[in-house]
This record gives structure tokens, C-alpha cells and sequence, in this order.
């Protein structure tokens, strides 16, 4: 399990003074081989810190082997809103997830619990972001832009991805714990991957609990429309499939409110994740099905368009 990660991490998350570097320093702490990378990049609205962790399989794509590679990224705004508002922000909920993740994963390495394939995994380290209006209650914003993040948090190499986010500001589901979304691929919303929900129930001891995404959602950010929030951007920057891992409440609450994080829901993300990156690396794990999948652009054609600005964007 997880959780005595997520509650070190939160312990370190939770400070005004929390940087890239600080989290860096506890994931060498508990591995001293780790392989974490930090990138310090300037916004318009601040700064932030971009951490990358290579969590390498023994049998993985970085040994020279077969076995895929799984992506995990925590997506947020910020992990705080300073000064407007103190302490750890419920949007940080998937990086604290992620980090956890990383730092059970390489606690698992040191015990010689090693996954089949690598495990990359991405987030940024803000404790001062903006917030801003959304409907039915505020969000989290961000000292960079949607563009930026996916530059540093979609790696190439991930062959699938499950991306983690904060999701209790809606009345859409609501659930107290986690929930996953339908496969996004390449503009396509798919069918919700039955292997995910599988591992759900495993993981979590409970039916499954899934989030409904429109088309809307799977476009970028800065079209116009509404979006539920930023967890599936990543599907706008990348061929491999998506899968968003919500982190949900029953009722909804602002991604800006703090004592709004529960740690038990948290480390079920982190576990879930940990459990799928298992599974993918040792091939039982299918995020959508390939052949229905080049049936639907056989019939259909590609619907890449949808990972655009769009046509008013082409014209400008």
C-alpha cells in the first residue's frame, strides 16, 4: 500500500515553501538510484515545477525489451492557491497521487519487486496558483498554459496513459473516491476498457465507478466551450490511449478549497494506478480494443481534428 507515501508527501506538499526539488529529494530518499528530473518553467501568472520520475521495468522498453510502457500523470492547476488561499488545495490531489505512486513504485524496486515494463510519471509542483470562475464552483488555474503542460508531462514513450485529477467540482458523479473515464484515442471516446474496471474492483473492493465525458472534454483548452476539467488534455498531445482517473467526491467541491483532500482517496488512486501499470507492463491489461478501433476509422475516418483548436483557430 501506498499510504504512508501519500502521507509523507502530503506532509510535504502542504508548505508554502514546496518546490520540485523537495519532492525529488523524498523520492532519493526512499530510492537513491531514482530517476527524477525537475524542470523549473516561468508563466505569465508564476512558476512551477515540472517532476518527471522513470521508474524502469526489468523487462521494459529501456532494457531493451518487449514490454510497454505506462504512463501516469498527475494533472492539477496547483497545489496551492497563495496567498488567496491557505494551505493544500484539493486540486493537488493528483499530484500527490502520482508522487505516491512514483515513491511506492521505487520502494518496491529497493525491496526487488521489479514491474515488467517502465513506469514514466509526470506532475508539476505549484504552491501559488491562480484560481478561476467555473460553474457550479471555482477552479484551480495555472501559471502556465494547457500547452505547456502536456510539453512536459506527456512523454513520448508512453505507450498508455492514465492521468489523474481532481474531479469533485461537478454533480455529474457522485461518488466519494475514484472513477474512471471511457478510453480517449486520438479524437475517438471509446468504450470503457472492461481490464480497468476489473482492476477497479480488485483494487478498491467495490462495483465500479465511471465518469461520463462528452466530446467537449477531449477537445484542447482555449476552444470556447466547457470543459469538466483538464483530465483528459493529455489526450490532445499524444497517439496512446488515455484513461482519466478521477478522484471524486459526492458533492461538489471547488478545486481552490482546502481540508477539502482525503488521503484514503488519494492512496486509492495511487494504488489503482500502481495495480494497472502491473497489469499493462505483464500484458493483461487492454486500454481499448485495436481491432474496433480500426474499424471505427474504416467507417468513420480520423477524428485527430478533434484534438485541435479547431477550424477558427486554422483561420486565424
Amino acid at each position: 500500500m501506498p499510504l504512508n507515501h501519500v502521507l509523507r508527501l502530503y506532509n510535504i506538499m502542504d508548505d508554502p515553501r514546496v518546490s520540485g526539488e523537495k519532492v525529488a529529494a523524498y523520492l532519493k530518499e526512499v530510492s537513491p538510484h531514482a530517476d527524477v528530473d525537475i524542470s523549473r518553467v516561468d508563466g505569465e501568472k508564476g512558476s512551477t515545477d515540472f517532476v518527471k520520475v522513470h521508474v524502469r521495468g526489468r523487462h521494459g522498453r529501456s532494457a531493451g525489451g518487449s514490454a510497454p510502457t505506462m504512463g501516469i500523470i498527475g494533472r492539477l492547476g496547483g497545489i496551492g492557491a497563495r496567498p488567496e488561499r491557505t494551505g493544500f488545495v484539493s486540486d493537488g490531489d493528483g499530484a500527490l497521487a502520482a508522487m505516491s505512486a512514483a515513491a511506492k513504485l521505487l520502494d518496491m524496486q529497493e525491496r526487488g519487486d521489479f514491474l515488467d515494463g517502465d513506469v514514466i510519471l509526470t506532475t508539476h509542483i505549484c504552491g501559488n496558483a491562480p484560481t478561476q470562475p467555473h460553474d457550479p464552483v471555482p477552479f484551480m488555474g495555472s501559471p502556465v498554459d494547457i500547452l505547456t503542460m502536456n510539453h512536459y508531462e506527456v512523454d513520448p514513450a508512453m505507450e498508455a496513459i492514465l492521468s489523474i485529477d481532481t474531479t469533485k467540482g461537478n454533480q455529474i458523479t457522485n461518488h466519494k473516491g475514484i472513477a474512471v473515464t471511457p478510453t480517449v484515442k486520438e479524437g475517438y471516446v471509446l468504450r470503457v476498457s472492461e481490464d480497468l474496471l476489473f482492476l477497479y474492483s480488485q483494487s478498491t473492493g467495490i462495483l465500479p465507478v465511471t465518469l461520463p465525458i462528452t466530446t467537449q472534454d477531449i477537445t484542447p483548452y482555449g476552444n470556447g466551450v466547457y470543459h469538466i476539467n483538464s483530465i483528459l488534455q493529455p489526450a490532445v498531445a499524444t497517439q496512446s490511449p488515455v484513461v482519466g482517473v478521477a478522484i471524486t467526491a459526492q458533492a461538489a467541491v471547488a478545486g481552490c478549497a482546502t481540508g477539502a483532500t482525503h488521503l484514503e482517496d488519494v492512496e486509492q488512486a495511487a494504488r489503482f494506478s500502481i495495480e494497472t501499470a502491473k497489469a499493462y507492463g505483464e500484458g493483461n491489461c487492454q486500454f481499448y480494443n485495436e481491432e474496433e478501433f480500426a474499424l471505427l476509422e474504416k467507417l468513420y475516418g480520423k477524428m485527430t481534428h478533434l484534438q485541435t483548436l479547431g477550424k477558427e483557430a486554422a483561420v486565424k
